[in-house]
């Protein structure tokens, strides 16, 4: 079968299985891997889709035919996938993994040692290259070997790691696992810890035919039930995870679905209690509460691209603590500079204990204050037409290019961009007060749909 060059995106491989990603492309793809990073031994895991079990066994017999010793951590989250790079000493690794995509998709996310990820300006399109070429296969002086190991109670005890747990409350949380592994995660450290928290959940049991739609917890049909069940339940505020579990949202007590851009300035806040002068990473799309929090606290903010493997490049170079992007991503110096779903949770439960107050209360220094859109998607061949018309129109502003594209005024700004992994482009819009934003907010779509 000849692989598509598209399924390669900037962070990961993503395809429809099996037309566009296989079994026999993803032995390809792990063959070109070896090749390029010449690893001895690496960990291999897989979300809980439909075709991970098989597509799982054509990378793992790649591995063992090249000479390559697989540790197999099994179904696992993908930053539990970059714990164990991290913790076991091994040369790299890759997992079976789509993400957030509905479930006829698959794909493969990549790390070099110590879980140092692997995009497309690190490594990503060599493996594309080579894997398109088809180059023959190495032949070994022995066949590696596979060990199982079960690596959740050492992830859960470099999370817990990060906070005082003797500071908890009894906290009543809904958990929202999306067909997940995360609520098994969270009932674990429940158990291993004797933690206050009183458990809701919500689609816990993992199930990779997803029977809900895509597992993705930005999408207004996945958050009603989440929203629905916490003011049922009467619970302090609510938590869902994507299906791979490293992006984590919050919801209050209120039943109000909490953006991660106003997360990572609560976050940012509490972490530059204890790393005063600290430099945070976050993403031009939106950034005056972050930036405006971060310097109060102390700290210096700095606006980078945003993605997965690039925020984890940019942290390690710039010596950063702490990273956060408005999709959720929350990353950690100590986590080995990767993005982490549980870090945040043990993070919210102790500040809400610690200074005996709500969710809703926390975040509202930011809601109060900064008037956000939502990301607003546009299915468009025109992509590059559009970004310049819009540059156009508002050339009196203050513009920038980190990602796509940024235009500040005094009082409301915007960011359009496009979509690294779809064929989208991307709006994001800020305002100091509501009526501003929408007002703002309508000119916008009515200039792009009208292009």
């Amino acid at each position: 079968m000849n692989i598509k060059a598209s399924i390669f995106k900037s962070y990961d491989v993503r395809g429809i299985y099996p037309t566009e990603f296989n079994e026999e492309v993803a032995g390809k793809i792990t063959q070109a891997f070896i090749k390029i990073f010449k690893p001895k031994k690496v960990v291999l895991g897989r979300d809980v889709r439909e075709s991970g079990e098989s597509l799982f066994n054509a990378c793992k017999l790649v591995f063992v035919n090249s000479g390559v010793d697989v540790i197999d951590i099994g179904i696992v989250s993908t930053d539990m996938f970059y714990y164990a790079v991290g913790s076991l000493g091994v040369d790299g690794g890759i997992t079976i993994s789509a993400s957030h995509n509905p479930r006829e998709w698959n794909g493969m996310n990549f790390c070099k040692s110590n879980a140092e990820p692997i995009s497309s300006q690190t490594g990503l399109f060599d493996i594309r290259d080579l894997a398109i070429k088809n180059s023959s296969v190495i032949k070994p002086q022995r066949p590696g070997t596979i060990e199982k190991k079960d690596v959740m109670e050492g992830f859960i005890k470099k999370a817990i790691s990060f906070v005082d747990v003797t500071s908890f409350s009894h906290k009543k949380v809904v958990a929202n696992g999306n067909f997940g592994v995360d609520v098994l995660i969270l009932k674990k450290a429940i158990e291993m810890y004797n933690l206050p928290i009183e458990l809701v959940p919500l689609n816990d049991k993992p199930d990779g035919t997803f029977p809900k739609g895509p597992p993705n917890p930005l999408l207004s049909e996945n958050r009603k039930e989440f929203l629905d069940l916490i003011l049922e339940s009467h619970a302090d505020f609510g938590v869902s995870w994507d299906a791979d579990g490293d992006r984590c949202f919050f919801a209050d007590e209120k039943g109000n679905f909490i953006e991660g851009y106003f997360i990572t300035a609560v976050l940012a806040k509490e972490i530059l209690l204890k790393h005063k002068g600290g430099r945070i990473i976050i993403d031009p799309r939106l950034i005056w509460a972050t930036t405006e929090e971060i310097k109060n606290s102390g700290g210096i903010p700095i606006i980078s691209k945003p993605g997965m493997t690039i925020i984890a490049d940019r942290m390690k170079k710039e010596g950063a603590i702490f990273g956060g992007e408005m999709s959720s991503h929350f990353y950690f110096k100590e986590n080995y500079y990767r993005d982490n779903g549980i870090i945040p949770l043990f993070l919210i439960i102790e500040m809400l204990s610690k200074y005996n107050t709500t969710l809703s209360a926390l975040t509202y220094p930011y809601t109060s204050k900064y008037f956000i859109s939502g990301e607003i998607n546009f299915e468009t061949e025109k992509k590059d037409e559009i970004l310049e018309a819009i540059e156009k129109k508002y050339s009196d502003g203050k513009k920038e290019f980190i990602d796509g594209l940024s235009i500040e005024y005094k009082d409301w700004r915007f960011n359009l961009r496009k979509s690294n992994t779809e064929n989208l482009l991307r709006l994001n819009l800020e305002a100091r007060t509501q009526s501003l934003m929408e007002e703002k907010k309508s000119e916008l779509l009515t200039a792009i749909q009208n292009f």
